[in-house]
């Protein structure tokens, strides 16, 4: 089905895998220079912290019992073996594609962290004082490579569908 130009699996698999070696590489550097709490200023407005995520986006179940380690893992690694499965059927849809690679190499590095750590490790502090009525001190919350990743790769999905949904009406008119 794939046509001579059309990109390949192993093109979106090497995105995620590019995705999952710059995540674990800037939490080992993290893990390896920052004790856990410790924070560095970098700008008026962005600091480099090591913070642990036991629980999923904005610490969603953190407080639970240790049950959401392993729930976690499992949710990441089915959601992993599904996101392959796309790629696999839809290597052509490029915009797609990308989008599901950065999602799939965000999603594998923080089962990883799951995994080896327990936890997830976060890094990247933002504050600015308009953020103070939403969050304590106007600090969002510290996230790191493989969540930037999830966001621009659900970013660009919604992007891919409207663009897709625009281009069906065209076709239709």
């Amino acid at each position: 089905m794939a046509t001579r130009n059309a990109p390949t699996l192993k093109l979106w698999l090497s995105l995620s895998l590019l995705v999952l070696v710059l995540d674990q590489l800037t939490k080992v550097l993290i893990v390896g220079h920052f004790q856990w709490g410790e924070s560095l200023a970098i700008t008026d407005f962005f600091n480099l912290v090591r913070v642990h995520n036991s629980g999923a986006a904005f610490s969603f179940l953190a407080s639970a019992s240790g049950w959401q380690r392993w729930f976690f893992i499992g949710l990441g690694s089915a959601a992993a073996l599904f996101m392959v499965w796309m790629l696999r059927n839809h290597p052509q849809q490029k915009l797609f594609c990308l989008a599901i690679s950065l999602i799939l190499g965000g999603a594998v590095g923080n089962v990883l962290d799951r995994i080896f750590y327990g936890h997830v490790v976060d890094f990247a502090d933002f504050h600015w004082a308009f953020l103070e009525p939403l969050f304590h001190g106007g600090h969002f919350p510290a996230f790191n490579v493989a969540d930037s990743a999830i966001s621009i790769g659900a970013v660009t999905m919604v992007i891919d569908e409207l663009w897709r949904v625009r281009q069906s009406k065209r076709k239709t008119h």
